[in-house]
């Protein structure tokens, strides 16, 4: 059984095996990893490399989607708060969702419209190009903003 999943450029599809990231999971069926990111020198470089050690320990067999995921929302968190204030990366059978808190009350909105030629404000709508869903939940410290990655099978889109 496989997940096929649309990407940025709309043409390639990733190919997930789901049985492998089943296969990692306890019983329970979740696997969760934090990592606190508040006052962390280069906090986007190392929310990637953590990222990458639990998806190698976790036997995703692609990272680069979830990566960049990871590096968009921890690089808004620093670029428009004041700072992340932490990663947490939850699989579960049906999902894997990448969570990065901030002390911003602020919730984020895409650039409408989105203008590919002008530079900046593309982090949200590579957010929402590279995850299946995405959104943000206001909190006591600020909010957190979260991606979710479909483990199941999905529809692909063309």
């Amino acid at each position: 059984m496989n997940t096929r999943r649309e990407t940025l450029d709309e043409t390639r599809t990733e190919v997930r095996s789901v049985e492998s990231v089943r296969s990692v999971l306890p019983a329970g069926g979740h696997q969760r990893r934090r990592m606190p990111l508040a006052g962390q020198h280069k906090p986007v470089a190392r929310a990637r490399e953590f990222t990458l050690a639990a998806l190698t320990d976790w036997a995703w067999p692609e990272a680069g989607d979830v990566v960049l995921l990871v590096a968009e929302l921890t690089a808004n968190a620093v670029l428009h708060t004041d700072g992340p204030l932490e990663l947490v990366l939850d699989l579960s059978p049906a999902r894997l969702r990448i969570e990065v808190s901030d002390t911003s009350p602020v919730l984020p909105a895409p650039r409408r419209p989105h203008l590919p030629g002008l530079p900046g404000g593309h982090g949200l709508y590579i957010v929402q190009q590279a995850s299946d869903r995405w959104g943000a939940v206001p909190h006591e410290r600020g909010k957190t903003v979260w991606a979710e990655i479909d483990t199941r099978p999905v529809a692909v889109r063309f």
